[in-house]
């Protein structure tokens, strides 16, 4: 559903409505139908078991949020593709680990699939992904994502095991859902609609600072990598410090594009 939306979106244009109605029945068969939700949040704000209508509404919010994240970081070569090569990456390293063959197979299957396609969509581009392509990630994403903090494996060797799974999950999506949440609370607080086409993004900010394709997608991945390493280093910490480590670090680090815009802008 979500490629044919797409193939039509590229082709002739979709009403944003129309495309959300698709995420939410896309999410509504992930969740309801195959039973992919998120049924703990592990700690954090001292939660761990969340009730059934908790867990349908989080999961449903969590697909769509992905989704559009992945559709909405598609504005410059490569990095839509670069960050969710990463992504399926770390996915598949860590589903390797707890021996989910299944999802770690989707995982490096997507990661494999991305590959070949950024040999050819890094600057200077020759194809293009367009909505069919980044609605597809945007929801391997959030399948991966979801069955990541949902399965429990038996055993996992410290400091794995330790791992809070809800961040370690965030951390490898930062960059899209960074932006996204920046861009939709910008839109908001400017009056216009939250899903009107604009070039406030990141990626938008940097280019009109006169940076190039590669050099951005390049240190958005660095920065989207550092953050995963972050949570990897702030393993022995009690969730709910670490989310907010978490987020204190997104919140700095965020800031690097900007403060780099500045300064080009100024020099100019």
């Amino acid at each position: 559903v979500l490629f044919f939306v797409g193939v039509k979106d590229d082709i002739i244009g979709t009403a944003p409505i129309k495309k959300l109605t698709a995420h939410i029945l896309v999410a509504m068969v992930i969740v309801l139908m195959a039973n992919i939700r998120i049924r703990s949040l592990h700690g954090i704000f001292g939660i761990y078991e969340i009730p059934l209508w908790a867990s349908i509404f989080i999961s449903l919010f969590t697909i769509i949020v992905v989704i559009n994240a992945f559709n909405l970081i598609d504005g410059i070569d490569g990095l839509a593709a670069g960050i969710g090569f990463i992504g399926a990456i770390f996915f598949g390293l860590w589903f390797s680990l707890i021996r989910e063959v299944v999802m770690a197979t989707l995982a490096f299957s997507l990661a494999g699939s991305l590959l070949g396609f950024l040999y050819y969509n890094f600057s200077p581009a020759k194809i293009f992904m367009g909505d069919s392509g980044s609605l597809t990630i945007g929801m391997i994403m959030s399948i991966l994502a979801l069955k990541m903090v949902d399965l429990d494996p038996p055993s996992l060797i410290s400091p794995l095991s330790e791992i809070c799974k809800p961040l370690l999950a965030i951390a490898i999506l930062v960059y899209p859902l960074t932006d996204t949440l920046r861009i939709f609370i910008y839109r908001v607080l400017n009056g216009s609609s939250p899903f009107a086409a604009d070039r406030n993004h990141i990626h938008h900010r940097l280019q009109d600072a006169g940076f190039s394709h590669r050099q951005i997608a390049s240190l958005l991945y660095t920065i989207n990598i550092c953050i995963i390493v972050l949570v990897l280093l702030t393993y022995r910490l009690e969730p709910t410090i670490a989310l907010l480590v978490l987020l204190g670090s997104i919140a700095a680090l965020i800031q690097i594009p900007f403060l780099i815009s500045k300064r080009t802008l100024k020099k100019n």
